[in-house]
């Protein structure tokens, strides 16, 4: 066993030649077969001498957008820095690829490093473009060509996962704070650890997966499940009631204060004691009791009946031919899906959102995150479930029987907050419990529901308590929403005017549902100084030859005007001069920019088997994320037919292209 297999320690994690944290998995095996046997194909011919440049870039920009976010070049770099075959790489090559390969083969695998590659990059971190190549490899033909697939795993889901994690930060606005809690959902550890690390460069706050905090320095947050409230049924379950008083030090009854609070707050909130649950009491004061300073709780884990057995609420005329329809877990579509509230009435309002504490609700139906201005035809809702924030226009999956409205008015639709309600009261008696002792609780965490307008409740409700109990902190309590939450659920909430101060988001995050993948490709444009094309009938799959530079150039107001490319032999770009910028294929295409500022793209980051530059640390990498985007102009950047940024070609690299591409194209014949 060699050097690089015994340091592989029990995390998974393996130190080479200094370097802490590369992932035990990447390692020249993680690769496809066809690298190696093409490896010995060239080894066959000749070509150990041959010098080859490769480009990785990526064709489209991801989830309907205008810009990606590079990421993932420092595990590139630790790949480069420990690339080497191990004695038991080779002896499992030996086995495994077909018969007659000669043995020197194999000694030329042993002996293959990294240190004749040249890898030119953009900065981690920064806004990248279809066509131009974020990375730019130099070197030997043989190893330039080993390394493609595992850089292009290292480099696609990161850049992807920091675009998305990018996207959902401009969405939510930089005051409202953002977690990964996607570990459970990712694919797989090394999924989640990506995702984890990546969609902080891309400008989340923090992780609930804790060895992501401790590989990569993240702030990791979090809460409870249902599972703690649950795990209580009655008071009488609490076997520790005593909590130290923070600045005196005496022992005190939490639950005795949280007892009393409870019943004062029960007319301030117009919530009766009995629609709260017990158990979930002595939950909230069990953990309030182990984390005084960071009480954070659940507040929709139960559904207390409240002493009216039917609600009702309106519904669609449309409906009611449908209204007796059951549905497990089904919801009652509809006759319109609209995608925002604008133009659309709304008849009740609190603090922006739909609905109030107390009081009724007047022709007002309550969709996931939508208030709807609807005719009077009622149904009574029989049976309670939770609506879910993933899905915006769908209905309660509620049981429905017609019923007859009562002049036209519905009441406060409990069923859609009674565990709310619950939890609501709980947690302020809980909170205010921990003020008599000298603590402040953070705030509540919602799961379920219509998140708009039970975040406007809360904060009404907080707004109530601090007023009554003269505790102005209260006000200021964290509101955390999670729930299958997407960008555009967040954008919906937007327009809704809602009171979150914290989005927990999964699901969508890590698995980048919307785009799966980003489409990065390693394509050989030199070899031996002469240019190599890749023709295709499809020309967005036709590459750009040779070995190229990248400028950025910027307008008088700062903004990236477009991305241009030229061959390796021409003079930058100038500020000041006018430069002719062309469409790689479309020949009418062409302007001329002249630049106020010119940025050179490319720094040699790997040579002579060093790294060249001193590389960012994980938070300048995110610090680097937002100084780029804020290059961009808002066109660019809009979630809603963002306006395409422009790459061109240099005049002189548009002709050699195409002279290139008519010396390779065959000529057909006609007969």
């Amino acid at each position: 066993m060699n050097d690089r297999e015994m340091s592989c320690n029990s995390g998974g994690q393996f130190m080479d030649r200094g370097r802490m944290n590369q992932n035990g998995v990447v390692q020249p095996l993680l690769t496809d077969l066809y690298q190696i046997t093409m490896a010995y194909a060239y080894w066959k011919s000749g070509k150990t001498d041959d010098q080859a440049v490769f480009d990785l870039f990526f064709r489209n920009n991801p989830f309907h957008g205008e810009f990606t976010i590079f990421a993932g070049l420092e595990e590139c770099l630790k790949f480069l820095d420990s690339f080497h075959y191990s004695q038991s790489d080779i002896e499992y090559l030996r086995q495994t690829l077909p018969e007659g390969i000669e043995n020197e083969f194999f000694e030329y695998l042993g002996n293959l490093t990294a240190h004749d590659v040249t890898l030119y990059a953009i900065d981690e971190g920064t806004v990248a473009f279809p066509r131009v190549p974020i990375i730019k490899l130099e070197g030997p033909l043989i190893i330039v060509q080993l390394l493609e697939t595992t850089l292009l795993t290292l480099v696609n889901y990161a850049s992807l996962m920091a675009t998305n994690a990018a996207r959902y930060r401009m969405v939510a606005g930089k005051h409202v704070k953002l977690l990964e809690f996607g570990l459970r959902r990712a694919q797989g550890p090394d999924g989640g650890l990506s995702a984890s690390k990546y969609s902080y460069t891309g400008g989340f706050d923090g992780t609930s997966n804790v060895l992501a905090g401790k590989l990569f320095n993240i702030p990791v947050k979090g809460t409870h499940a249902h599972a703690y409230i649950t795990s209580f049924s009655s008071l009488g379950e609490l076997k520790t009631r005593l909590l130290k008083h923070k600045q005196t030090g005496v022992m005190e009854d939490l639950l005795e204060h949280a007892i009393r609070h409870r019943q004062m707050l029960s007319h301030v909130l117009d919530v009766s004691t009995e629609e709260s649950s017990e158990g979930e009491l002595a939950a909230m004061v069990s953990y309030a009791i182990a984390f005084p300073d960071g009480f954070m709780a659940l507040v929709d884990t139960y559904d207390v009946k409240s002493r009216e057995t039917e609600q009702i609420i309106q519904v669609p005329n449309d409906t009611k031919s449908r209204s007796s329809q059951l549905t497990n877990g089904g919801s009652l579509t509809p006759p319109t899906t609209p995608n925002s509230l604008n133009g659309q009435q709304q008849l009740t309002t609190l603090n922006g959102c739909s609905g109030k504490l107390n009081g009724h609700h007047e022709h007002v139906v309550h969709t996931n995150g939508l208030s709807k201005t609807e005719p009077t035809t009622t149904v009574a809702a029989i049976t309670d479930t939770s609506t879910s924030a993933a899905s915006p226009c769908s209905y309660p999956a509620t049981a429905f029987i017609t019923s007859t409205s009562l002049n036209g008015t519905a009441y406060l639709p409990k069923y859609v907050e009674k565990s709310f309600r619950s939890g609501l009261l709980n947690f302020s008696a809980v909170a205010l419990a921990l003020n008599d002792l000298g603590y402040h609780a953070l705030g509540i965490r919602i799961d379920s529901g219509d998140l708009a307008y039970l975040s406007c409740l809360a904060r009404e409700a907080f707004e109530k308590v601090a007023e009554r109990f003269k505790v102005p902190w209260f006000n200021k309590l964290t509101i955390v929403a999670s729930n299958d939450i997407n960008e555009d659920t967040i954008l919906s909430l937007n327009e809704q005017g809602h009171k979150i101060d914290c989005f927990g988001i999964g699901t969508h995050l890590v698995t980048c549902q919307r785009q799966p993948a980003l489409g990065c490709v390693y394509k050989l444009v030199e070899i031996n100084g002469q240019a190599r094309i890749k023709l295709s009938q499809d020309v967005e799959k036709v590459t750009m030859p040779g070995n190229k530079n990248a400028y950025r150039l910027y307008s008088a107001d700062g903004h990236a005007l477009i991305d241009l490319l030229q061959k390796d032999t021409e003079q930058p770009p100038a500020v000041g001069q006018k430069v002719l910028c062309r469409h790689p294929f479309q020949e009418s295409k062409r302007a001329y920019v002249i630049p106020s500022h010119v940025e050179s793209l490319y720094k040699i980051y790997w040579q002579a088997g060093k790294i060249c530059q001193q590389l960012p640390t994980l938070e300048q990498v995110r610090e680097k994320v937002q100084i780029s985007l804020k290059t961009l102009r808002n066109d660019h950047k809009r979630t809603l037919n963002p306006t395409p940024y422009k790459v061109a070609v240099s005049d002189n690299l548009y002709n050699f292209i195409h002279d290139l591409w008519l010396q390779n194209a065959p000529i057909g014949e006609l007969s």
